[in-house]
């Protein structure tokens, strides 16, 4: 049997909806996981309808987000439900969910019978605050979870309102921390044979990403706003514009790198002048060194100052849109701009290829998202748990399956 990955030979369930939970399992999918997505019957996940793109009444968010799952209904409020359920978790490896806390213990499926019926399963619970704590109730969304960890009061201009993103980041946080979470209690699990919670919470996530910002609060009272498109004082670190309209993203301020900007823009006075020549007077002079800097990219072609300061060795980069994304020829060969095989429409659809690249057991695409809710459904509860094709056809009148 060739390997698919890293994971290969381990099982997930995947129960929940939308965003930060199922990225955590399309995450392990990508790395050879077996991922079991379960929905409820009639009731399927609602990103089978999101993304901006529709062909043929089909959207296509899911088709990349449920890559490498196979697709199973069960519902879980039922006796019948809960008892395969718990036949898969003895198969299992790892269960993810994104319910609100309480909701797996309301069914009586919390961890204590999980683990009653595999001592080795790994539950990875995704909310909105975590298990536990005066807010763990609550219902959580990304948006929220930006604004409450103070991640979005730093996003935006001085003096404006604080816009999101245009995607949902602490989804995709979440879902990497729990990821990454689950990947620790493997290998714990491989030393002591017991498995544990994964507790990941979209406002935890989004808080840890956040660099300096509370040592720096704790000890200098600072609290960082918004800053446009720079860091203050990360200097020069910022966008410029250039003689075509277009902007580039220019970098270098490491005092080494900064050195060779003066260079390549032919003004090598600038690295020993007193205003810019280390890193903390460049951040005092911020504004005037950007000016200096934009004067100079404002007469040139963006290609042209590109190949200039990649040649010096400072870094550089245009500000691409999704069309020049997928035409990038670095993502192409590193296979990053990746097909999918939509059954739905039967052609290819354009994906984010698997991340990070492992040089002898990479993580692979092995399929789409399934066309329909329950499509494994004779796969997994006939061909894994067994069950006979009457007894599959009674839960499925009784709206079990």
């Amino acid at each position: 049997m060739s390997v698919t990955g890293p994971l290969d030979g381990i099982r997930v369930i995947e129960v929940g909806t939308l965003i930060s939970g199922p990225f955590a399992g399309r995450l392990l999918g990508d790395m050879g996981a077996e991922v079991i997505k379960i929905e409820p019957p009639g009731a399927p996940d609602p990103l089978r309808t999101w993304g901006q793109a529709e062909l043929d009444g089909h959207h296509f968010f899911w088709t990349v987000h449920a890559r490498n799952k196979k697709a199973v209904t069960l519902n879980l409020r039922e006796a019948a439900g809960r008892e395969l359920f718990l036949d898969l978790v003895e198969r299992s490896d790892i269960i993810v969910e994104n319910f609100r806390p309480g909701t797996l213990e309301k069914w009586a499926l919390g961890y204590d019978v999980l683990h009653q019926r595999n001592k080795g399963i790994i539950l990875v619970r995704v909310s909105g605050y975590g298990q536990t704590g005066p807010e763990a109730h609550k219902a959580g969304y990304a948006s929220v979870a930006e604004a409450a960890s103070g991640l979005r009061h730093m996003n935006g201009f001085p003096g404006g309102p604080p816009p999101r993103l245009a995607l949902s980041l602490g989804d995709s946080l979440a879902g990497m921390f729990a990821a990454q979470g689950a990947l620790a209690a493997l290998y714990r699990r491989s030393v002591t044979g017991e498995g544990q919670v994964v507790d990941a919470a979209l406002t935890e996530s989004c808080l840890a990403v956040q660099e300096s910002t509370i040592p720096d609060y704790d000890v200098g009272g600072v609290i960082r706003g918004p800053s446009g498109t720079r860091l203050e004082g990360i200097a020069p670190s910022n966008i410029y514009p250039t003689a075509d309209g277009s902007w580039v993203v220019i970098a270098a301020n490491q005092d080494t790198v900064f050195r060779r900007l003066c260079a390549a823009m032919e003004q090598p006075d600038l690295a020993t002048d007193d205003r810019f020549a280390n890193h903390v007077a460049r951040g005092r002079n911020q504004d005037e060194l950007d000016k200096i800097i934009g004067d100079w990219a404002a007469t040139r072609q963006p290609a042209d100052i590109i190949a200039t300061l990649s040649e010096a060795g400072v870094i550089s980069g245009p500000i691409n849109t999704v069309a020049e994304v997928v035409e990038d020829a670095q993502l192409q060969a590193r296979g990053m701009i990746a097909d999918h095989w939509d059954e739905r429409i039967g052609r290819n659809v354009k994906g984010p290829g698997v991340v990070p690249v492992l040089s002898d057991t990479p993580g692979t695409i092995r399929s789409a998202g399934s066309a329909r809710p329950g499509q494994h459904n004779d796969e997994i509860y006939g061909g894994l748990l067994g069950r006979g094709d009457a007894e599959l056809a009674t839960l499925r009148e009784e709206g079990v399956l």
